[in-house]
């Protein structure tokens, strides 16, 4: 039978749900709150979650969200409440939660709903990362709400990123739960009505505009102009700039159309202290898909993944990430693990500086570095003070004190 975790800060309540189900053949995972609930839903991997909106630390709708936006709803989701309004219902439904019980749960009831719930859930769509599983203060938050903004406004956006750049994890976040996505740059057949009717309310996409087929253009700029008629939104991405596209054979009309609404994204080797969240929620899907045992990246490895540059962008780090997941011997993965994956170390230009300088005190590395400098300059001058002083520009009293104080002269 399936295993069910039951979420619920009330132990009357998880008891009774996880008795009436353990009759029924459950395997039951109980957990009192979100932060239980987070690690009982990785070690377990349940195929449904009975969730209570109302709990201590952090509510249930949150959690709903957080699972949504890290590409882990990968199993149906049933909210229970007994003081739910309408409304909450609703935003459970739209983030992704399959059904609501209200409290108190019949049992006939909660027999129906699970039994539907884990006949859907076998239809679940895997689950994929977007910009709402980052939920701090920084750079992806301000991303999303500009990107929720300009979406209010009107259906097309255009998306400007490098090369590597986050552009499908943001147009991700646009994506509706449970709704369709349907990628243009993939697509040889000519696009028509009855294929968007069966996408509405989806997201149409396409990663680069550089590189459509003339059928894929005319697919794009036909579904351009369907998009209010079947509820849709496009969300296309490019490098280039507008003359960039006209010598590859876009008309001057369509990119008016298309560069309309323009949102710029962040390469990723702008975002570093991002990274580690970056790589954690990429980390946790890998052992979802994959169905891994647990993994976590040790403080030491979030710092060098933070330090590298990322020069070939987002799939890179993906790359990397599910590389690691795969080949850790154990359950932390190491400084030493992730740095046998990058091109070369992190600090990849080499020092100049004696080591350990650039971690002093500003004051104490000063002096290292007066001290490197003064004693270059005597040696290139002989020690001749007279040439040193003009050298370094330094009156020759002051120049006497200061290797004094550096211990160079006495």
């Amino acid at each position: 039978m399936a295993k069910i975790l039951i979420v619920d800060d009330e132990v009357g309540i998880r008891e009774l749900l996880s008795e009436i189900l353990r009759d029924e053949g459950h395997d039951i995972v109980l957990a009192a709150n979100a932060a239980t609930a987070r690690t009982a839903r990785a070690a377990a991997r349940p195929d449904l979650v009975l969730l209570d909106i109302w709990m201590p630390d952090t509510d249930g709708i949150t959690l709903l969200k957080e699972w949504a936006g890290s590409g882990l709803l990968t199993m149906p989701v049933v909210m229970m409440s007994g003081h739910a309004t309408i409304e909450t219902a609703v935003e459970a439904t739209k983030i992704g939660a399959l059904d609501f019980l209200e409290k108190p749960v019949g049992m006939q009831k909660l027999l129906t709903t699970v039994k539907q719930a884990l006949e859907r859930g076998a239809r679940q769509p895997e689950g994929v990362l977007s910009l709402a599983a980052f939920g701090r203060p920084g750079p992806l938050r301000d991303l999303k709400r500009r990107l929720e903004q300009l979406l209010a406004h009107g259906s097309l956006l255009l998306l400007h990123s490098p090369p590597g750049g986050l552009a499908e994890l943001v147009a991700r976040t646009a994506l509706p739960a449970g709704k369709p996505w349907h990628d243009l740059g993939q697509a040889n057949e000519v696009l028509d009505n009855t294929l968007l009717r069966r996408l509405a309310g989806g997201v149409l996409w396409c990663e680069e505009l550089a590189r459509l087929s003339r059928l894929q253009q005319k697919n794009l700029l036909f579904a351009a102009d369907q998009l209010d008629r079947h509820g849709l939104r496009l969300l296309v991405a490019t490098r280039h700039e507008r003359g960039e596209l006209t010598a590859l054979g876009w008309e001057a009309a369509a990119l008016d159309h298309l560069f309309a609404t323009l949102l710029g994204v962040p390469a990723l080797g702008e975002l570093g202290d991002e990274i580690p969240d970056i790589a954690t929620h990429l980390l946790t899907q890998v052992v979802e898909t994959e169905k891994l045992p647990l993994r976590r990246f040790s403080s030491a490895a979030l710092n060098l993944l933070r330090q590298y540059s990322w020069p070939a962008g987002y799939d890179e780090l993906k790359s990397v990430v599910r590389s690691l997941a795969l080949a850790s011997l154990g359950e932390e993965i190491s400084a030493e693990d992730a740095q046998s994956l990058l091109p070369s170390p992190v600090s990849a230009k080499a020092s100049p500086w004696p080591p350990g300088m650039l971690d002093q005190p500003l004051r104490e590395a000063r002096e290292v570095f007066e001290r490197l400098y003064f004693e270059y300059h005597l040696a290139s001058n002989a020690g001749n003070m007279t040439q040193l002083a003009e050298k370094t520009g330094l009156e020759r009293t002051h120049l006497y004190r200061k290797l004094k104080d550096l211990g160079l002269r006495q």
